[in-house]
């Protein structure tokens, strides 16, 4: 039960949680002047990455979120115009949630924060690194995500 590769990994668990609460007090550092939340950063980060809109269901999915907790936050920020339900060709009943055009606006206000704080943030840290470390990531969220 005492194994090395144990205690790595679950270290390695501890290390990951440490690092999401680290990353959701930068984010909401880095986006308060844009009125958004880190829960908005992510939203609107996984849409703007995605290119051609993605359903609530595909949100919850990319962010490891609850369908509930995404359509939940979806609402608001529709309301709030930053972003549109538009017909699904691929689905009836689950809609594409895409920027609109304040969306697209804000996501690119972010990006004049959000890129020079990745930059600054890995300077130090080789590409081949980085490169690994989410490589491994991934691979774990394939191993958890049944």
């Amino acid at each position: 039960m005492h194994s090395p590769k144990r205690i790595l990994f679950l270290d390695l668990v501890l290390s990951i949680f440490r690092l999401n609460g680290l990353l959701i007090a930068e984010g909401d550092d880095m986006t308060e002047k844009l009125g958004l939340t880190h829960a908005r950063w992510k939203v609107i980060g996984a849409i703007a990455l995605s290119n051609a809109g993605l359903t609530v269901p595909g949100v919850a999915r990319v962010l490891g979120q609850s369908r509930q907790a995404v359509q939940r936050i979806t609402d608001v920020m529709v309301e709030d115009g930053l972003l549109t339900y538009q017909d699904n060709p691929r689905h009836k009943r689950s809609v594409l949630v895409t920027l609109s055009e304040e969306g697209n606006h804000v996501y690119n206000k972010l990006r004049e924060v959000q890129d020079p704080w990745a930059i600054e943030n890995t300077e130090d840290i080789p590409f081949e690194e980085l490169d690994k470390a989410l490589r491994l990531i991934r691979r774990l969220i394939n191993k958890f995500d049944r």
